[in-house]
């Protein structure tokens, strides 16, 4: 079983150094430590279990490191930087698993990405020796590339010539979206098994900056100093610790502190519940612990999702409710809006939406319930717009389909975080994205805040899917959770994936719409992994066989 939780004192892969205001983050993959058995991680390649150790580095560096400002990339090992994703784990894992890798490898570096442009923590690669593949493309996902001048260091993404399949972790998007690298040279470099070195890895604009060996290390340092002097965290402020992550696993059960998961594997549905809080939140930001409910219920979250996603592969649907007060989750929404400038509180809120992306991007079908014991309020409510559908009971007589003015059985209550703080892939907000195209529809949405909206009208509103009456409630969500269960896992993937991310398409929403998909599609091939695919016969000595067919 995957564990996603660890911490710097048991990394085996990373060395976590702090000098304020920089840190480095030292790759010294352990080569007889993967995650699996039956492969080495040699010349620093990584697996899931070095990509872990890098994301909880970079969540930790964020909470309890307000006084870096820039953090250092590089390797622990002499004439290589990293060599990329594992080849004998890629040829061995599963088809889901390589997908899940793919994934996870994308949100981390995303999350790099994050890191400078929201919390001003900014990242420099600073690259000796060679750098390819994924390699390459963790240095892509920091602001600045530092390339020694020895005659041996370079850069590559040998994926197509070596073995058949594409970069998988933006790779491509980020050359030609993000540093503008020239369409024709980026084709050129992604062709060369051997990459690109010296004097035309910078002309190419493939790094930023190319040191002569004899000064790297100083120059790093100064250059790391530099980008520094750009940030505004706060040199003196003291770190959140993010203390381990309770939970009891059972055979088909999470529970957290403030969450309950259970599943069916073989109705391939799992419900996730959220406990609103039992505190008021403190007065003041210095105040705010791991236990503070906004932060807890992210973390939590994030783990479940993991969990699912790396070890329920049968749960195609997730169910998400949730119990407690409306107006105990408003209180830490008011609280955080009001502290928006707080950098702590700035991560807190950094958490919570990228976990909802790794829901939205998570290949499972949401489905959102609202009862009389909900509460989805402002940040909470994001779960029922990022649901595929959402449905509210009223109670009879009341508001449902068939109109009538009586009271709701289940409200629903928008904030100030339903309309900015909280963005999805596409830079829109989900209500934005759900009302794409009808801005009245939107302004009526932003007039409603702070105000319970009962199922018919939150209905009305299109807040929810539909109202339902409570006396057809079990059986109308009964029949839509079984017929969606039986519907094709891989056409819900499809669909639903066209259908989230509506709107401007973006770095983050070309990765995991087209890339990862087209990805996904080409490590099933026989050229990548057949008996006489490139992944299996690498380091054989044998050529591979490809199909050079175009279907």
């Amino acid at each position: 079983m995957i564990d996603f939780r660890t911490d710097p004192s048991r990394y085996r892969h990373w060395r976590l150094e702090v000098e304020p205001p920089l840190a480095r983050l030292v790759l010294d993959a352990t080569e007889d430590a993967p995650l699996h058995p039956g492969y080495l991680l040699k010349q620093n390649s990584y697996d899931l279990g070095v990509d872990l150790e890098l994301y909880d580095a970079t969540q930790r560096l964020r909470f309890e490191h307000p006084e870096v400002r820039v953090v250092v990339i590089e390797s622990g090992k002499d004439r290589v930087f990293c060599a990329g994703a594992n080849i004998g784990m890629l040829a061995a894992a599963s088809p889901a698993h390589k997908i899940n890798f793919c994934k996870f490898t994308n949100e981390t570096r995303l999350a790099i990405e994050d890191a400078s442009r929201c919390s001003q923590q900014r990242y420099l690669c600073a690259i000796r020796g060679t750098a390819a593949g994924g390699g390459y493309e963790l240095a892509l996902a920091c602001d600045w590339i530092m390339l020694a001048d020895d005659g041996s260091s370079a850069v590559s993404l040998p994926e197509v010539a070596l073995l058949g399949v594409l970069p998988g972790t933006g790779g491509l998007t980020r050359l030609v979206d993000q540093r503008r690298v020239r369409r024709d040279r980026a084709d050129i470099f992604c062709t060369l098994e051997e990459g690109i070195k010296g004097r035309r890895a910078l002309e190419w604009g493939l790094v930023d900056e190319l040191v002569p060996l004899s000064r790297f290390g100083d120059a790093v340092t100064e250059r790391a100093r530099s980008l520094a002097a750009e940030s505004d965290r706060p040199a003196d402020a003291r770190g959140l610790v993010l203390e381990p992550l309770e939970r009891e696993l059972g055979e088909s059960s999470l529970r957290y502190s403030r969450l309950r998961v259970d599943w069916n594997a073989e109705r391939g549905v799992g419900m996730i519940t959220v406990l609103g809080p039992k505190t008021v939140p403190p007065e003041d930001p210095s105040a705010i612990g791991s236990g503070f409910w906004t932060l807890a219920i992210a973390r939590e979250l994030e783990d479940a999702l993991l969990h699912l996603r790396f070890e329920a592969p049968a749960v195609g649907l997730l169910v998400i409710r949730s119990e407690g007060s409306l107006s105990a989750v408003a209180a830490f929404d008011a609280f955080l809006a009001k502290h928006a400038g707080h950098w702590l509180v700035r991560e807190i809120v950094g958490l919570w939406k990228r976990t909802l992306k790794r829901l939205e991007v998570g290949s499972r079908t949401v489905f959102a319930l609202v009862d009389s014991e909900s509460c989805f309020a402002g940040s909470l409510a994001e779960l029922l717009f990022a649901a595929d559908q959402c449905y509210a009971r009223a109670e009879s007589g009341g508001s449902g389909p068939s109109g009538g003015s009586g009271p709701s059985g289940a409200c629903v209550r928008l904030s100030a975080m339903n309309f900015g703080p909280l963005p999805m892939a596409n830079g829109l907000t989900r209500l934005e994205t759900r009302f794409l195209g009808d801005p009245a529809a939107l302004e009526r949405a932003r007039s409603l805040v702070d105000r319970d909206l009962e199922a018919g009208e939150a209905a009305a509103t299109g807040l929810v899917t539909a109202a339902l009456d409570e006396v057809d409630w079990d059986d109308e969500t009964r029949i839509a959770i079984e017929e969606r269960a039986s519907f094709s896992g891989d056409a819900l993937t499809g669909l639903e994936a066209n259908l989230r991310f509506a709107g401007p398409e973006t770095v983050e929403t070309k990765i995991f719409g087209r890339l990862s998909a087209w990805q996904n599609w080409i490590f099933q091939r026989p050229s990548a992994t057949g008996e006489a695919g490139a992944l299996r016969r690498y380091g054989s000595g044998v050529r591979p066989t490809l199909d050079t067919g175009r279907l």
